[in-house]
């Protein structure tokens, strides 16, 4: 997982989340204002203590319920009766019945999902670092209808790391 620091419009850093760690360990002695962390993945700025996570490094014991050799967790599912009864009835029972269906739907809506968080990580981005820019309305607009000129146009004047960055983040909808 890759995540990048900002230094108000000036990104200072793009790495994995010990490199992050690191560089937000060192900076907090300089008493750097102003850095924020964003997930590359969804956009979301998100708060890294580094003390409790690089003093935490042991790894966590696997969860003992269902198969955790296999990655298995048990979660809850509810269902009205008739489809616990559906699914009962399926091959393999419920659990593969809904592998399935779950598998199916995601090849089926592969290329709808990525487009959808694509926008809905550019625009947590964007709400965040440049909801007081100008144009950012307009450019809004203009991410949602998948406008790339018109997205351009109105972040044309908007510092560089942030319209890169915002770029990496929507280039899934220009393709």
């Amino acid at each position: 997982m890759s995540y990048t620091i900002f230094q108000g419009p000036c990104r200072r850093l793009q790495g994995e989340r010990t490199a992050v760690l690191e560089y937000l360990r060192q900076h907090e002695a300089d008493a750097v204002p102003g850095l924020r962390v964003f997930d590359d993945q969804t956009g979301q700025r998100i708060d890294l203590d580094w003390r409790s996570e690089l003093a935490a490094a042991a790894p966590e014991p696997p969860p003992s319920v269902g198969r955790p050799k296999l990655g298995v967790t048990a979660r809850e599912v509810t269902l009205l009766p008739r489809h616990w009864e559906w699914l009962n009835s399926q091959r393999g029972g419920a659990s593969a019945a809904l592998r399935r269906l779950i598998d199916e739907a995601r090849k089926t809506n592969a290329a709808q999902d990525e487009l959808r968080a694509a926008t809905e990580s550019s625009y947590r981005f964007m709400s965040d670092m440049a909801s007081d820019l100008p144009g950012f309305e307009e450019a809004s607009r203009a991410l949602f209808a998948r406008e790339r000129t018109a997205f351009d146009q109105h972040t044309q004047g908007w510092p560089e790391d942030v319209r890169a960055y915002l770029r990496h983040l929507a280039s899934p909808l220009w393709k």
